[in-house]
């Protein structure tokens, strides 16, 4: 049984959030770029780590996980999966396993990263709506992506026994992910109204708000009244975004992979790297104009290969390899495209000339 290979990774994720928030963040600071892009890089690292891990995981069938992963791909007939079951032993190692089993879990990260950039301009209209100082913004987004742990945990292990139980949930899933594709091309983020939040709303409701931000708590007594403060209205907005996100995301992983341990393990590390993600490129992110669209090519893509992977399951069985390299290749051209499209369409600085007649850049 995989279980202690799940109490082993929460574990770990929750060692590696009190070490954030008990020790390198303790004090509330404001996190400079060079900060954020050096935890960025720690995440990814760890993120990357881990998949190295989950190859031997999957190579040695490490806690029996090799039946479980086989039972959650559909694709896999049981005639096919009785057949590797039974000639294969625990501990024995099988190289081809691993590698697929890593493939697809970068795959997964890579999607989950990719749509988690949309996020972060949301996040920064929440902040600004709230008018939520840069220095307590940290300690916000780190209750928020607790919480989203929980949210995302729950709604995984759910889609999965969708899936397991209903076959044709596999093409609610691409519909949805169809329908976020067009919302994304048809709406605009910035008509988004915090203030509108049903959330917010009903908690004003139960308990008053100041409007004062004087420390990082998320309640205070103002004359002897407990009171809410921006923060935790701020915290009730991303969480409830939140959960809107995970309806976009998750059938999109479920689109790379139906092990439901390396969707959540994915999910997981993409949500860790948010907070240091979103200090790093909050302020930069509408110079990438054309990312958005290369969001919409990724969820167009994934939304297709689950349809077609309930329309033509033996083809997709027969050709799994390639279909999981295809898939990783297009969504890392993808991204680099939108990326590139968006440095090279941004507007230059303009240069000024000096009293010595050199030329220098101004700010815009």
């Amino acid at each position: 049984m995989e279980l202690y290979l799940w109490l082993g990774f929460l574990g770990i994720v929750f060692i590696m959030l009190a070490l954030d928030l008990g020790v390198f963040n303790r004090k509330a600071h404001v996190m400079g770029i060079r900060e954020s892009l050096g935890w960025t890089a720690v995440w990814i690292f760890m993120a990357l780590l881990f998949n190295v891990g989950v190859y031997f995981i999957y190579a040695y069938d490490i806690g029996g996980i090799d039946d479980h992963y086989h039972h959650s791909n559909v694709a896999v007939s049981e005639q096919t999966a009785a057949a590797d079951n039974a000639s294969f032993k625990i501990g024995e190692y099988d190289a081809h396993r691993g590698k697929t089993a890593a493939i697809e879990y970068l795959t997964g990260y890579l999607v989950e990263k990719s749509l988690s950039l949309d996020n972060i301009f949301v996040i920064s209209l929440i902040f600004s709506f709230f008018a939520i100082p840069q220095i307590y913004q940290h300690r916000v987004l780190f209750w928020g992506i607790l919480g989203a742990l929980i949210l995302r945990g729950l709604m995984i292990f759910l889609g999965a026994e969708l899936l397991a139980k209903f076959e044709w949930m596999i093409y609610f899933f691409a519909g949805m992910l169809f329908i976020t594709a067009v919302k994304m091309l048809l709406v605009d983020n910035e008509n988004i109204n915090p203030d509108n939040n049903p959330a917010v709303q009903m908690a004003r409701k139960i308990m008053p708000v100041t409007s004062e931000i004087t420390n990082e708590h998320f309640f205070r007594r103002v004359d002897g009244v407990l009171m809410m403060t921006p923060l935790f209205l701020a915290l009730l907005v991303i969480e409830t975004s939140d959960v809107i996100f995970a309806v976009d995301s998750i059938p999109a992983i479920f689109g790379i992979t139906r092990d439901p341990f390396l969707v959540f393990t994915s999910n997981i590390f993409a949500l860790l790297g948010l907070r240091s993600l979103y200090f790093a490129l909050a302020a930069m992110m509408n110079k990438f104009k054309y990312l958005k669209y290369s969001l919409i090519v990724i969820l167009l893509f994934v939304s297709f290969k689950m349809c077609a992977s309930g329309i033509f399951k033996g083809f997709v069985e027969d050709n799994k390899d390639v279909i999981t390299w295809v898939s990783l290749g297009v969504i890392v051209v993808a991204m680099a495209i939108g990326i590139i499209a968006s440095l090279i369409a941004a507007p230059k600085k303009p240069k000024a000339v000096t009293a010595e007649g050199t030329e220098e850049n101004t700010e815009e």
